[in-house]
Parts: C-alpha cells; sequence; structure tokens
C-alpha cells in the first residue's frame, strides 16, 4: 500500500471516530407554550397519582406502534345488522387512518420521536353472518359468528390484547395478519369507549361520518388508546374546552396535543429515545 493510500485511510478512520465521538445525544426538545405548563404539570401529577400501574403497563397505543417498528393494524368488529358493501368497507379503513393520522402527525418530528408516519392497516373483518359482507376478495381475512361479549370477535388468536408477547403462534396469517386493535362498531350506541384493546363506538355514527374532517368520539376514544386521561370532574387551570374533556370541544386542540406529547416524554426512555 503507497503512502497516499496509508495516509488517506489513516486520515478518513480519524474523521470517523472524531464524528462518531462528537455526535451529540439526542436532546430533550419539551417545549410547550408558557401558558400551558402549570396545566400540563396537574394533568401529569393527576395520572401519576390516579393510574394503578402507569410505568409497568406494555400495552398502551405507543407499545403497539414500537412493537411494529412504526404501524397498526386493526380489525373491524362489525357490531349491526347492516349489510357492508366493498366500497363501503374500504371507506371505513380510509377513515380510520385520516383519524388516527390527526394524532400520531402531532409526533413527526417532535423531541426524538422516530416515526414520521404511523401506517393504519385493516387486516380483518368479524361478522355475525357472513352473507352481510358484500365482496368475495380475499383483501382482508373474515371471522363469522366467533362471539365474545356479546359482539361478533376477530381471532383471539391473531389479537396483541391476547398476545402481549408479539407472537402470534395461533394465528393463521401469523405476525402480518395479527391484529393491535378492534375498531368495534356497534349499532344503537352513543358515546364510545376506548382502550389499549381498541375504540368503540356506534356503526350508524361512524358510517354517517365517513365523509367529516373530524369523527369526534372516535379521536377521543384513540386518545385513551394512548393513555390519555378522562375530565368529567374536574379541568386544569387556564385552559378551556378540549376534545380529552368530552362534550367541550369536537376537534385535537393545542392542549390535547401536548397532553399527548407529554406522554412520549415520559414514556419515551421505555423505547430507548
Amino acid at each position: 500500500m503507497t503512502r497516499f493510500w496509508k495516509g488517506l485511510l489513516t486520515a478518513l478512520f480519524a474523521a470517523a471516530m472524531t464524528a462518531s465521538v462528537a455526535a451529540p445525544a439526542r436532546a430533550d426538545t419539551w417545549a410547550p407554550p408558557s401558558n400551558l405548563v402549570t396545566p400540563l404539570n396537574q394533568v401529569w401529577q393527576h395520572v401519576e397519582s390516579t393510574y394503578g400501574d402507569l410505568y409497568g403497563f406494555r400495552n398502551y397505543g405507543w407499545d403497539q406502534v414500537f412493537a411494529n417498528r412504526g404501524y397498526l393494524n386493526f380489525c373491524v368488529r362489525w357490531d349491526s345488522p347492516q349489510p357492508v358493501t366493498a366500497q363501503q368497507r374500504d371507506a371505513v379503513h380510509a377513515q380510520l387512518a385520516r383519524q388516527y393520522e390527526k394524532w400520531t402527525d402531532v409526533m413527526a418530528g417532535h423531541n426524538g420521536f422516530p416515526y414520521a408516519s404511523v401506517p393504519i392497516k385493516v387486516v380483518g373483518w368479524a361478522v355475525r353472518d357472513r352473507n352481510q359482507l358484500k365482496w368475495t376478495d380475499n383483501s382482508v381475512d373474515i371471522y363469522v359468528n366467533d362471539i365474545r361479549e356479546n359482539a361478533p370477535q376477530c381471532s383471539e388468536g391473531c389479537g396483541r390484547f391476547f398476545n402481549r408477547n408479539g407472537t402470534y403462534p395461533r394465528c393463521p396469517g401469523g405476525v402480518a395478519r395479527h391484529y393491535d386493535q378492534s375498531l368495534w362498531l356497534t349499532a344503537g350506541m352513543g358515546g364510545g369507549a376506548g382502550g389499549d384493546w381498541g375504540q368503540r363506538i356506534g356503526s350508524e355514527y361512524y358510517m354517517n361520518n365517513l365523509n367529516s374532517s373530524d369523527v369526534h368520539i372516535l379521536l377521543h376514544e384513540i386518545g385513551h388508546t394512548f393513555g390519555l386521561d378522562d375530565f368529567y370532574d374536574w379541568t386544569p387551570s387556564g385552559v378551556g374546552g378540549f376534545l380529552m374533556k368530552a362534550g367541550s370541544a369536537s376537534v385535537i386542540t393545542e392542549f390535547d396535543k401536548w397532553m399527548f406529547r407529554d406522554w412520549w416524554r415520559h414514556l419515551k426512555n421505555r423505547y430507548g429515545f
């Protein structure tokens, strides 16, 4: 090897080592607006004092996103006697993705969050009667008359709620066809419910809002999936209406966004950030 190449390789190696050593640690860029600092602190203190296993629980929406390395799979529990066309099926998926994006876009580029987007895929539908589903293609798995909680249930073998270790040995399609959450659409239901298992809202409400910009009940329940609290009996100081205080807002407000980001701030070390 000539002196030239030896010198060049030595210089490149030294530069690489210098760059490695000099690389800054990932900064904590938590910087909410000054008027939100106090109410955000109040909210987190309330969460810490009222959640039974706040830091030990490992199936928040955040955990699911990181287990999948950046995406979420869904199964629809069609708890309704109404038929569903292929066009409606696709619209249900598209609206679910749009509503989730309203939350996950809050995190894009914020405080080291590594995913610019979190794709949403519907991998299955559960129904009482196969004839209700007016399509013949195999784009989604179909579960017929598997009843749990008096409603059609997607295969437990494919559900993250039933398989917290991230493996799905009893799921015919394996990891690729597992579902992290259920979108449970129930005929005649008012209001909603949400948790690590997914979201439950009225089927008529959802189908009537397939083209709406904000499906506020679903947005509220998605907030719960990621850990956000309800505010039935108190309001943080200095803030008015916001989505997670049911009935006081119909869109994600600035305060909702910073509460969401605060969850990431407190959980991110569990993912190495």
